[in-house]
């Protein structure tokens, strides 16, 4: 048991490092107790990530009680398919259009936060810069060769890729992409309110991958009240019961 343990304990940060990639991540700072960014996160995903990426394990219906919308509401400004406000949030292009469009399938983004994080999520969705050798014109810090296209660029303002010049063990000086910067630095407010839109939508993006989140860290903290409470009664109970027991 003690050998497993170790084990665990030097895989262990290997193991996030893998996660995490060469880049510094940058934290998300999301609020999932902020409904008025909930409620933006929202209004992005369905106006500029469903065309390509559903969120099929999650309904309509229960991501209006949840942020607080009015059906109504819902209606006019996240619904544009004509769907029942109980059905799941899917979307119209099938998967052999977005292979022959994209190079890959997109995929659904109902538990993406869980999979990649959200300072991942945030860091890729502030990270596109210009490539006039990709497809769409743009890459991807996080994700070399990504297939996807930069579609908030106009909330944003193009950005460059900046490079370094580093010199290896050999002596040989070669360029190394080490971040972005924007290509018009009048952009620079622009880039500032995008990040915030960014925020919004990565705080969707964790509620839709966990809707009772807020409900189990509430109830998380009773549980943990309740038994050191309990743990107090069993142990008096306890030393009472061997108080007969001779030694």
């Amino acid at each position: 048991m003690r050998r497993m343990i170790a084990v665990f304990a030097l895989l262990f940060p290997c193991i996030s490092f893998a996660n995490t990639g060469e880049l510094p991540l940058t934290p998300a700072n999301n609020d999932l107790r902020d409904r008025a960014s909930l409620q933006a996160g929202a209004k992005t995903f369905v106006n500029y990530c469903m065309g390509c990426h559903s969120a099929e394990y999650s309904r309509y219906q229960r991501v209006a009680d949840d942020l607080g919308i009015p059906e109504e509401v819902l209606k006019k400004n996240l619904m544009f398919a004509g769907d029942k406000v109980g059905e799941t949030m899917s979307i119209a292009m099938s998967k052999k259009d977005g292979q022959r469009w994209f190079g890959v399938i997109p995929p659904d983004l109902s538990v993406i936060s869980r999979a990649r994080g959200v300072d991942w999520l945030y860091t890729y969705l502030t990270s596109f810069y210009l490539d006039s050798s990709r497809p769409w014109g743009v890459n991807n810090l996080m994700f070399k060769d990504v297939g996807m296209p930069h579609v908030l660029w106009e909330q944003q303002g193009w950005q460059k890729p900046v490079f370094e010049k580093v010199t290896d063990a050999e002596g040989h000086s070669h360029e190394v992409l080490k971040g972005v910067a924007l290509v018009d630095e009048k952009d620079a407010k622009k880039a500032a309110d995008y990040r915030q839109t960014v925020r919004n939508l990565v705080n969707f993006l964790e509620y839709v991958g966990e809707p009772a989140k807020t409900v189990r860290q509430d109830l998380g903290w009773k549980v943990i009240l309740f038994l050191a409470i309990f743990f107090v009664f069993a142990y008096a109970l306890k030393k009472e019961y061997w108080a007969d027991i001779p030694h």
